[in-house]
């Protein structure tokens, strides 16, 4: 089988590498875009991984890195002949002419129990939510973002601790596994319609996301830091510094100051923050600028911050 896998995050490597031994033929990723201090450009994380593969190959795997999927672009993957498109994380929907070059259609893997939690963000969705499970999901491509067939699917548990991050590791390598399993058995796989009634929707994730609103619950801060884990990062405000917010966890004890004052320490939560509703113990910070510290090496530096009042 010719495969042309499709894909630019960390979370859709694995699957890229696993593609290998099946027949990878091409990559498509997002095109180089300028990181770091110096504003080189760099490659996607599936763009990168791809090199690297390439460099352990006999021949390298041809890469496209097109703005836009014109008749050029699908002229030069029709000259691979490929059978099968597999993407995860691609982040465009594919048109008809495009999917018509592939003569066994395209599968998808994303990130969520299907039908809920379409779009671009399924797992901080999934954490912001404080979903006791989340998933992955094999569907057939289709016109509709996220809404093909249904092939295959695995739930993952969740403990409440995780984050977009720790996630999104486990994800990766669960959607790797399943889509070997799905390409292997193809040919007798029979899709499950989605039922659109029962669709959720995610959107894209923005930087001011991640500002704390100390009045809403500690709960729901402590889902909002674990879900904006590594970006956009949850952050306040310390007089007049930034102070992003890394770790926590939230507590039942109730209390009657202001929210966002910080009240004191636990020897063994951390230092306790007012919420709208419950403390949140705060365990990692980080002054903008400046290194991420345990609590207790914060506040080593950072002598007046208790009764101090956190803004947004």
């Amino acid at each position: 089988m010719r495969i042309l896998f499709a894909g630019s995050p960390a979370i859709a490597v694995p699957t890229l590498e696993s593609l290998v031994r099946l027949g990878l033929v091409g990559v498509l990723t997002n095109a180089d875009t300028k990181r770091g201090r110096r504003g080189g450009l760099e490659p996607t994380d599936v763009g990168a991984a791809a090199d690297h593969l390439s460099g352990t190959m006999p021949e390298a795997v041809p890469q496209f890195k097109p703005v836009t999927l014109d008749g050029a672009v699908r002229d030069a993957i029709a000259a691979l002949k490929p059978d099968l498109l597999v993407s995860f994380a691609y982040g465009r929907i594919f048109g008809p002419k495009f999917l018509s070059l592939f003569p066994l259609g395209g599968i998808n893997i994303h990130p969520s129990l299907l039908p809920k939690y379409r779009g671009a963000t399924p797992i901080p969705a999934a954490i912001l939510g404080r979903e006791r499970e989340t998933g992955v999901t094999i569907q057939r491509l289709a016109l509709e973002m996220d809404a093909g067939d249904i092939l295959a699917q695995e739930h993952i548990p969740l403990d409440g601790r995780e984050t977009t991050e720790s996630l999104s590791e486990i994800a990766a390598e669960k959607g790797a596994e399943l889509c070997i399993r799905v390409i292997r058995t193809l040919d007798k796989a029979a899709g499950k319609r989605q039922n659109n009634d029962e669709a959720s929707y995610c959107g894209l994730i923005r930087s001011e996301d991640g500002l704390i609103d100390w009045s809403q619950g500690a709960a729901d801060i402590d889902a909002k830091i674990r879900a904006y884990t590594p970006w956009p990062l949850c952050r306040t405000v310390h007089g007049k510094e930034i102070l992003y917010i890394l770790e926590g966890e939230p507590r039942a004890h109730a209390g009657d100051a202001a929210p966002g004052v910080v009240l004191g320490i636990d020897k063994n939560a951390g230092i306790l923050v007012q919420t709208g509703d419950g403390i949140l113990a705060v365990r990692r910070l980080q002054y903008a600028a400046k290194k991420a510290l345990a609590w207790r090496d914060f506040l080593n530096g950072a002598r007046d911050f208790i009764g101090a009042r956190l803004t947004g």
